[in-house]
């Protein structure tokens, strides 16, 4: 029998059908891209397009399905970007398959994205098996010590692998890993645990130093080694793309939990010396500095690890104008790892101004429903992990493409859903089945579930109260006094 708030509550559809006409869309978008890359290339329609466009359709329906069944109260938007990225990075990638087979250099890298984003796929299906998020805090140090696992995999002898001077994979038989792409969501729960769990103490106690608040170290030292142990073994790693990825993350999701602006200066001025130190002391980061500062410099243009790359990158952009050559029709393959690190410049050829520009505002949306997912969120744990999980796609997609664009220094990273690149792929599809899953928590109607009282929507008043009220308890313990353990404020667990 329906309970008396559930009679009463009001309709509201749950997207299902707005996400499986989108889903039809996006699925148009991937095929155009292969029927003309075909067309463009030989003249003539490609053979295969209608086992191609049953197979995409076999999977997006399964998919849907699997959605409507898992997580009822999706958010309509996130899937369908998803697989509108990575169709069109499928057909990009596949484009640039055939300009390397006709100058006699065959590759098979769209085949073998193909199997990854298969793999992406089953993984996005299982994480949705979990049906509350908020079952992860039970295992963030799990999420701790797996992320600092999976960092130093790459240093294993005969596991490991260096290539282009960087030591970020490790082989797995046929297939190459960089685990360090599992690390920023495993870090990104752990993060997020912990920070809900000590947010009070990081931003109302400690003391005040020029303006800014500063906690007590045993609250923030915990978060600080494990952040500064996986800084320090991506240097090493030479990945500096990813050191400045988890730092970010680090310093937006403690941001976001204390409210606290101060952070943000905290922050800077960390990664202000260290960047200055990687730039003058690590060689690998001064000749992408150099690369970035001279780009047009004979000298600079010329030598090994130069800025040709960057360059011909920024004449393909240049090429392409505001409507593009047409898909097919341009030269990316003049680019070397057009079909990864520089597959924005491939875009950018191809598609022009205006399709990068659609290309992007596809990513802008994927970030705006995951804040807009953790706005609607009723508990700490799930607000703070959308943010970091939007956040860390957000700062992926500006180093790229601000690298690409000569706005900031080269670092590495790959764009989100749309470049080569397996593991990047897999971890991302991780990450849209943790978004997916947050929004069916955010969107549900909460009309038997009681409301959660989170103490980060309490006035700050309120909430220095409530820490003020344990502090005598918490000095006392501090002198060696036996005192019973003061009750987590309401909020700090879930219901």
């Amino acid at each position: 029998m329906p309970s008396p708030a559930a009679a009463t509550a009001p309709h509201r559809p749950s997207g299902r059908w707005e996400e499986a006409v989108l889903l039809v869309v996006a699925l148009v978008l991937g095929l155009g891209g292969f029927v003309l890359t075909t067309v463009n290339r030989t003249g003539s329609q490609p053979a295969e397009v209608l086992t191609l466009a049953g197979a995409l359709v076999a999977v997006a329906l399964v998919v849907h399905l699997w959605v409507r069944r898992t997580a009822p109260w999706a958010d309509p938007v996130l899937l369908p970007v998803a697989v509108a990225l990575n169709g069109l990075g499928l057909a990009m990638i596949h484009r640039l398959d055939l300009s390397y087979e006709r100058v006699g250099d065959p590759h098979d890298f769209a085949l073998r994205q193909a199997e990854w984003s298969a793999l992406g796929v089953v993984l996005f299906c299982l994480v949705l098996l979990v049906r509350d998020h908020r079952v992860l805090r039970r295992w963030d140090r799990w999420a701790m010590w797996g992320g600092l696992l999976f960092l130093v995999l790459p240093f294993v002898p005969g596991l490991g692998r260096e290539i282009n001077g960087a030591r970020i994979w490790i082989r797995l038989g046929p297939m190459s890993f960089q685990p360090a792409e599992m690390t920023k969501v495993l870090l990104a729960v752990f993060f997020a645990s912990f920070l809900v769990a000590n947010r009070d103490n990081l931003a109302l106690a400690g003391r005040r130093v020029l303006g800014l608040n500063l906690p007590r170290a045993r609250h923030l030292g915990p978060l600080l080694v494990v952040w500064g142990a996986s800084i320090l073994v991506l240097v090493a790693q030479r990945d500096l793309g990813s050191s400045l990825l988890l730092f970010g993350l680090f310093v937006v999701t403690l941001y976001v939990a204390t409210d606290r602006p101060s952070w943000l200066l905290i922050g800077a001025g960390l990664f202000t010396p260290a960047a200055w130190f990687a730039a003058t002391h690590l060689s690998h980061v001064q000749q992408r500095v150099t690369a970035w500062l001279d780009a047009m410099a004979p000298e600079v243009f010329d030598m090994p690890g130069g800025s040709w790359q960057l360059v011909t990158g920024m004449f393909g952009l240049a090429s392409g104008g505001l409507l593009g050559s047409g898909w097919g029709a341009g030269y990316p393959n003049l680019v070397t790892f057009a079909n990864s690190d520089f597959i924005v410049a491939a875009l950018g050829e191809e598609l022009g101004l205006t399709g990068l520009l659609a290309v992007l505002m596809l990513y802008l949306v994927l970030v705006q429903r995951g804040l807009s997912t953790a706005m609607r969120l009723r508990d700490g744990f799930g607000k703070l992990l959308a943010v970091g999980l939007s956040f860390t796609i957000a700062l992926q997609v500006f180093v790229v493409v601000g690298g690409v664009t000569r706005l900031i220094p080269l670092t590495g990273l790959t764009t989100p859903f749309l470049a080569y690149g397996g593991s990047s792929l897999v971890a991302n599809w991780v990450i849209l089945a943790l978004l997916v899953r947050l929004s069916d928590a955010a969107r549900r109607p909460a009309v038997a579930a009681p409301q959660i009282i989170d103490t980060a929507e309490l006035p700050t008043s309120i909430r220095r109260s409530v820490l003020d009220a344990d502090t005598p308890e918490e000095s006392a313990e501090d002198a060696g006094a036996s005192t019973p353990q003061a009750p987590a404020p309401v909020g700090q667990e879930d219901a």
